[in-house]
């Protein structure tokens, strides 16, 4: 399930290099807070309420996790970081940069920090204008209106002089257009899956999610794996050979790329630490049979977390059946992984140490492993 909302910010500066501070504004805001999906045109306009110069303004909106309150305080941190210091008594005044929340989805909220819809800009034409470029269908949840009707009614005559210069979003730097498939892989609890979906929510890629869930096995292995170890090898097998070849061949028009939480690779692997070499030997066989016309992505990208982080990762989303994973068994595993990666030859593979990273909790940390992925000079060409 997608937690993430989309929240509509205005942009306004009159003080110093003002493009300038719209996109030194823009890029904290995607460093700090989520995903920016689009930014209006830039457009000039008077000063309201006071003497001053003309200000610069824009809207972007903005998809994060974080609530509202916590977005605003970072914006707030944000205008600060910039340089701008508020004063109450002073009334309107010139700023270096000016960040306010418009609307957040369809909410109402009203609170001391944060008043949703901004209780001004239904009156603001440097608000309206370039808010209806982004968000034309947008209706104010108790005006009831859409953003033209707005436009269309407000009393704002103020002239306003569109720019011919776009800012830039932030998230384009991160370039995956050179790959329709990549492999994200990794240990027990090294956070492949959780990578995977944040790539795929913010660069629209069809997501392919190992059902490992599904398998009745999997528990089973866990008390007694000489017991369980090839039947559930043989079901991993079987699964991840039709959920592969299903999403592979069933074209998305609407998504750029695919993107796994594992490779099919990944049964080899698995099944020579848990198997007898007999049956390793079968089960090999079997595996190349199945798998010789199976498409392979054209990126592999595996992450590496040392033991200790894995434990902490699967203590921490608490499967009743993992708890119990020896540091023994993750550590044959990561060892299984790197041989296995060091010896073949057909994929374009990606080592990741993401021990001292969490990227999950830390944005900085997510748009590192970004950069990781997405620089081309670094790739491993096997």
């Amino acid at each position: 399930m997608d937690t993430r909302q989309k929240i509509y910010i205005s942009l306004g500066t009159n003080k110093g290099d003002r493009l300038k501070n719209l996109q030194d504004a823009i890029n904290l805001i995607y460093n700090n807070i989520g995903k920016i999906n689009i930014i209006s045109k830039v457009y000039n306009a008077p000063a309201i309420g006071f003497e001053g110069a003309d200000f610069l303004n824009c809207c972007i909106i903005l998809e994060t996790e974080t609530l509202p309150e916590n977005v605003m305080q970072e914006l707030l941190s944000i205008e600060t970081h910039l340089g701008r210091i508020r004063d109450k008594k002073a009334g309107y005044q010139s700023r270096i940069i000016d960040l306010d929340i418009l609307f957040v989805g369809e909410e109402v909220i009203d609170t001391k920090l944060l008043q949703v819809p901004h209780p001004e800009l239904h009156k603001r034409k440097f608000v309206l204008k370039p808010l209806l470029e982004i968000a034309p269908k947008l209706t104010h949840p108790t005006l009831h209106k859409n953003i033209a009707d707005l436009l269309g009614t407000c009393d704002d005559k103020s002239g306003l002089e569109p720019i011919n210069i776009w800012l830039k979003n932030p998230g384009k730097k991160f370039q995956f257009t050179g790959y329709n498939y990549i492999a994200i892989e990794g240990n027990i609890g090294a956070g492949k899956t959780s990578l995977a979906t944040m790539i795929s929510k913010d660069f629209n890629a069809k997501l392919i999610l190992e059902r490992f869930a599904e398998n009745p096995f999997l528990p089973k292995f866990y008390e007694d794996a000489k017991r369980y170890a090839f039947t559930l090898e043989m079901s991993f097998l079987a699964d991840r050979y039709q959920q592969i070849s299903d999403d592979l061949s069933q074209l998305d028009l609407f998504k750029d790329f695919i993107i796994s939480d594992y490779d099919i690779y990944k049964s080899l692997i698995f099944s020579k630490i848990t198997l007898p070499e007999e049956e390793f030997k079968l089960y090999r066989k079997l595996f190349y049979l199945m798998y010789k016309d199976i498409a392979k992505p054209e990126l592999y990208v595996y992450l590496y977390q040392n033991t200790e982080r894995l434990q902490e990762n699967i203590r921490k989303r608490g499967r009743e059946y993992e708890l119990n994973i020896a540091n023994d068994y993750l550590d044959k595993i990561n060892t299984g992984y790197l041989e296995f990666l060091k010896n073949q030859t057909e994929l374009n593979v990606k080592i990741i140490d993401i021990s001292d990273r969490d990227f999950v909790g830390n944005r900085e940390d997510y748009l590192w492993i970004l950069g990781e992925i997405c620089n081309k000079d670094d790739e491993t060409q096997n």
